[in-house]
């Protein structure tokens, strides 16, 4: 669940202040207040996720193929960007799981705020993001597969927007979880979206009741942060069918406060060019979550650029 960390810190930074604030506001708040600092929460993350860095932003996935990968707006390029980028922008030469790119003389391209014509890109590297007017590549890893990831800030599917959609918020579903750390950390497999194997290690899980029953979660643990990849009853009906997300932190008492009104969908819900992790089986929770977000709405119409593959 890497990627669900990555998640958290590329897109809900923002927010991760607004949450640790809504949980001490709980312990002293009346339900109104408490409400209200949920809201304030689901506000600042549509904010972040419509933002220039947000994932709505996203607008293209590449596979690299070994050698050279060309990329410019025109069409007979390997990786085809949109106008008004030039034409023929340069190459990533792929080799090995190894990608250096080579920006062609003339080409204004910047790599962490500097200008550059030849440099090694690693992958989801915030430092090693190629910028082209309001373009961004990057390289990003999906398994054992590279890609090149593409940004761009005049995406369709971010002016295309249609809005997050939540249950009411619902006190009920604020519970209290228990950390628990397994003996040896356990090494397990997961798929992604498109089909890629992903290997994760797992550190320990949380025990909780909700509505009176027994559940549990493994977890992915960074220091006192803890995130969960989920699905449950309500997955492909009122919400989204693969999985949704929680992020928390862990007391030093190992006490958890897990809010499910905070769950919220993986970038996929919104974006057909990302690779979102679905739950191990012992995260599908025989249990209705009715809180959080629900499924996302599309607007009418084919997204901005389909995806590209080069095997």
């Amino acid at each position: 669940m890497k990627y669900a960390r990555a998640v958290r810190k590329t897109t809900i930074t923002a927010f991760l202040c607004v949450a640790a604030a809504s949980i001490s506001l709980v312990a002293s708040a009346d339900t109104t207040s408490y409400r209200q600092s949920v809201e304030k929460w689901r506000q600042a993350y549509e904010a972040e996720l419509k933002s220039d860095g947000g994932w709505l932003t996203v607008s293209g996935l590449f596979w690299l193929h070994e050698g050279e990968n060309s990329f410019g707006s025109d069409p007979l390029n390997d990786i085809v960007l949109p106008a008004p980028a030039p034409a023929s922008a340069g190459s990533f030469e792929f080799r090995s799981g190894h990608t250096i790119v080579h920006v062609k003389p003339g080409v204004t391209a910047t790599l962490g705020g500097k200008r550059i014509e030849t440099a090694e890109m690693h992958p989801d590297s915030n430092a090693d993001q190629l910028a082209i007017g309001d373009l961004t590549l990057y390289v990003h890893s999906s398994g054992e597969r590279y890609t090149i990831r593409l940004r761009d800030k005049n995406s369709h599917l971010r002016k295309d927007f249609t809005g997050t959609r939540w249950f009411p918020v619902d006190e009920s579903y604020r519970v209290t979880a228990q950390y628990v750390p397994y003996d040896k950390p356990k090494q397990i497999e997961i798929q992604n979206v498109i089909g890629d194997t992903l290997s994760e290690t797992i550190l320990g899980y949380v025990a909780f009741t909700l509505h009176g029953q027994e559940l549990r979660l493994d977890a992915e643990v960074d220091g006192s942060d803890a995130s969960f990849v989920f699905r449950d009853l309500t997955s492909g009906h009122e919400t989204y069918a693969a999985s949704r997300f929680l992020d928390t932190k862990i007391e030093k008492d190992g006490r958890v406060v897990l809010d499910f009104n905070q769950a919220y969908n993986p970038p996929c819900a919104y974006n057909p060019y990302t690779t979102c992790p679905l739950p191990p089986p012992q995260n599908r929770l025989a249990a209705r979550i009715e809180a959080g977000e629900k499924i996302y709405h599309h607007a009418a119409g084919p997204a901005s650029h389909r995806q590209t593959t080069t095997n």
